[in-house]
């Protein structure tokens, strides 16, 4: 027996080393391709758990496998330090948000490079320092300078017992409480700031230039909802000078409105709701105002809704028809107001019977009798009850309408996006200030660039309803407008924290630049991402928003691309050891820690790798990580024990042999780790390992191709397991550092097999199995298979009509 493998040792000698030589670091160099990896940074919530690990630890392995094709590899990291925990523990805990989050920052750092990363630590940005989030305020500047940062009325959750407006993450579902105080969340109305992401819709919905997985495509896809259609006016019957704006894509069903719907929150309703119904709509819109928008656009909710007591008039027939309020129509999607066509839209079907309103047809049915129908229809059809328009196709009768509101200027045509503008404004403090003024004079005043950044204070004070003690802050409150010198009040509201994490992969090309939000030249080498990896839940937010981003960086002249990372991979999850997701509540949260004290790192990444593909995830097996710990002794005991004694030359076909299956592990683990298939790399490198530690007992040993047989395993390993790999790599005298070593190349004429089985069938049935050479040819094929013994009974006295050669398969004889 020779030395034991003790991972806790190896390891800490390597952190320290490669500390010491600065290994991770990189630099712009124009003589080597360039490769800029990226992984989505951490919240510093305290602890790493292993889904950090899940995330981290593939993506570390394929950023170390592109270094050693000679790529020039950025693979940095930081954290996304602003947000919402750190305020609640500065209520709850007594402790200032800055020091909570920067001890947080200290813990996780030590937990990251236990991980034996290639983080490059020289570039680490942290979102919550000031020198960072001055550019999320030069960023704010410039939009609204385009016109793309504004201010509107917006409607907030909101508590009326803390008086404040709650984060999504603040209101407990489903019963819509304060996760403070425990009171009923209403929605209401607040000045908000917006950045104007609509204006990119159409270019959004554009994946041409970018190689993402098609889930994320169409999650996009949907989110921004394209819809092309007519916009029109209705007057409000008996209320001169009221109307309203509605959107449809189908004007072929104008002629079967029946009524109208608002949104509970449409500014109208107030202003032409008939006195006897307003108690019954004000007990509506606050019922409403208490669900969130999932829950009212729930396809299993019941639809209900009040009528006002007025009437809009229908501009193709001057037909008047009521109107409601009702949930499932939102201010914030289309223009707050629907025409309601029961017999062909489900949903108004439903509430027509629910209160007894028309259902006319005007889209006939196929062999339609001119009766009730018993369910909306929604397929194409002829036109009836539709004036002048009866008789059109419903397709032709689309055009035809629309045409018609357009000459008479009834309507136009229109595209509508489902998407709508980001809302940034966050009424917290643990965020960056937005950088406006208000001035009685001047009105609304950007902050000068000069004057960046609007600095946090320190000293905030924070209370337990949860109100932004920037509100009350009278240092920061109060200043000067800076176009008259005049008394002014700053902004007290803080930008959304997906900010942050917008343009962060830029911020790493050159930390904390002080000119720009990063150093231009050294940009133009890094830029775009070329691989991005994280969770397919960032699809409609992070991944949409950084997406925006570009774009408008693109047209301020900062990027001259139009996407922010080239390539995305989503990681799946990892569960719980029970088959759940994990979570503190269930108890079955794993922490790496305790594991790297007794495993190793090493292990630990083999055995997220190996749990299964990494883009579906799977359950924590506590008897599985033992398995890999296996496996990595196995290897240290393959370089580190002395050999039994062997004598003899080895057999040249041994010898053969090991070269051959050298040369396919190495293809194999190439083409898997190239695909992030760890898994089946892994699965690999296992099996070529069994076959060298028996191989080890032969002449084998100590041969040529023995040695490099084992180099080629180490360098197999060194992106998956570093720290093993690098200890090994020095053991049998290679050069300082196998990271810094050429990824191994094959010889394809050696991946090929020698020999095959070549199936033979009889009219489509095997009747027998022959063991050839593997690149036979066609005719011999065929003769060998004719020739067969056990084929024999089943082809003759019969016609041969065709025999079917599939080179390296199969050979198919049709006969009759």
């Amino acid at each position: 027996m020779g030395e034991a493998y003790n991972p806790q040792e190896i390891e800490e000698k390597w952190h320290r080393i490669w500390d010491e030589t600065n290994i991770y670091k990189v630099e712009e160099d124009p003589d080597k391709p360039k490769f800029y990896f990226l992984t989505m940074f951490p919240y510093p919530s305290g602890d790493l758990h292993i889904g950090h690990w899940y995330a981290m630890t593939p993506s570390d392995a394929a950023a170390r496998y592109k270094r050693m094709q000679g790529y020039n590899v950025l693979f940095p990291i930081g954290f996304d330090a602003f947000g919402l925990p750190a305020e609640n523990a500065a209520i709850k805990r007594g402790i200032h948000p800055k020091k909570w989050t920067y001890s947080n920052i200290r813990r996780m750092e030590g937990q990251l490079r236990s991980m034996g990363a290639m983080f490059d630590w020289s570039r680490e940005i942290i979102t919550c320092e000031p020198d960072y989030y001055k550019w999320n305020q030069w960023f704010f500047l410039k939009f609204f300078e385009k016109g793309l940062a504004y201010k509107k009325k917006a409607a907030v959750d909101f508590c009326p017992t803390c008086n404040t407006t709650l984060a999504r993450e603040q209101v407990i579902e489903p019963e819509r409480v304060c996760e403070r105080c425990g009171t009923p969340v209403i929605k209401k109305e607040m000045e908000q700031w917006f950045f104007k992401i609509t204006d990119y819709a159409e270019e959004l919905l554009d994946f041409s230039k970018l190689d993402w997985p098609e889930r994320v495509k169409v999650l996009q896809t949907n989110w921004i909802g394209r819809s092309e259609g007519v916009q029109f006016r209705m007057e409000v019957k008996d209320h001169p000078g009221k109307s309203f704006e509605v959107f449809t894509t189908r004007p072929d069903t104008v002629y079967g409105v029946t009524f109208a719907v608002l949104a509970p929150e449409h500014p109208l309703v107030d202003e032409i709701t008939a006195p006897d119904r307003r108690e019954e709509v004000e007990a509506y819109k606050y019922k409403a105002a208490r669900q969130s928008e999932i829950q009212r656009m729930s396809t299993e909710k019941v639809r209900d809704g009040v009528f006002i007591g007025a009437y809009a008039v229908n501009p193709m027939n001057g037909e008047p028809v009521p109107i409601f309020i009702a949930d499932y129509v939102m201010m914030t999607y289309g223009t707050g107001a629907i025409m309601a066509v029961p017999a062909h839209d489900e949903r108004d079907f439903d509430f027509a019977r629910r209160y007894g309103l028309p259902i006319r047809v005007v889209i006939a049915p196929p062999d339609w009798d001119g009766g009730p129908l018993e369910a909306a229809y929604t397929g194409e059809g002829v036109m009836v009850n539709s004036g002048p328009f009866n008789g059109l196709s419903n397709k032709e009768g689309w055009q035809r309408i629309a045409d018609y509101m357009e000459e008479h200027g009834i309507g136009r045509r229109t595209v509508q996006y489902k998407l709508r503008d980001w809302l940034i404004s966050r009424q917290r403090y643990w965020g960056t200030p937005i950088p406006v003024v208000y001035c009685e004079k001047c009105g609304i005043v950007p902050v000068p660039e000069d004057q960046l950044p609007v600095r946090l204070p320190d000293d905030a004070e924070f209370k337990p309803t949860g109100e932004s003690p920037l509100k009350y802050h009278e240092e920061f409150l109060h200043t000067t407008c800076p176009k008259c010198g005049g008394p002014a009040i700053r902004e007290t509201d803080t930008m959304d924290t997906f900010v942050d994490s917008s343009w962060y992969q830029y911020a790493y090309v050159s930390p904390y630049y002080d000119k720009a939000p990063f150093d231009p030249e050294k940009g133009e080498y890094w830029l775009p991402v070329d691989q991005y990896t994280g969770g397919v839940e960032h699809a409609t937010m992070h991944l949409l928003y950084t997406r925006f981003f570009t774009k408008a960086m693109r047209d301020l002249g900062l990027v001259e691309f139009d996407e922010p990372m080239v390539k995305l991979f989503n990681q799946g999850i990892i569960l719980g050891p029970d088959g759940n997701r994990m979570s503190k509540s269930r108890g079955n949260v794993i922490a790496p820690d305790p594991l790297v004290q007794e495993y190793g790192a090493d292990t630990v990444r083999a055995y997220l790798m190996f749990i299964g593909p990494w883009d579906q995830g799977g359950p924590w097996n506590p008897k599985g990580i033992e398995g890999v710990y296996r496996f990595l002794n196995r290897v240290w005991s393959l370089v580190v024990d002395p050999a039994p004694a062997s004598k003899g030359t080895p057999a040249e076909k041994d010898v053969r042999e090991l070269v051959k299956l050298t040369h396919k592990t190495i293809k194999k683990a190439t083409h898997d780790i190239e695909a992030f298939k760890f898994n089946t790399m892994l699965a690999a490198l296992m099996s070529f390992t069994n076959y060298l530690v028996k191989a080890k007992a032969t002449p084998l040993y100590g041969t040529p191709e023995w040695k490099d047989a084992i180099e080629k395993l180490l360098l197999l390993m060194a992106p998956l397991t570093p720290h093993i790999a690098e200890e090994l790599w020095e053991r049998i005298g290679g050069p300082y550092s196998i990271h810094q070593q050429r990824w191994p190349t094959w010889d394809e004429e050696l991946t090929k097999e020698e020999r095959i089985t070549l199936i033979v069938q009889v009219n489509g049935k095997v009747r027998d199995r022959i063991e050839v050479e593997a690149g036979i040819g066609e005719e011999e094929a065929k003769k060998l298979a004719l020739e067969s013994r056990r084929v024999k009974k089943y082809i003759d006295g019969k016609e041969i009509k065709k025999v079917v050669f599939a080179a390296g398969k199969l050979v198919n004889i049709v006969v009759k």
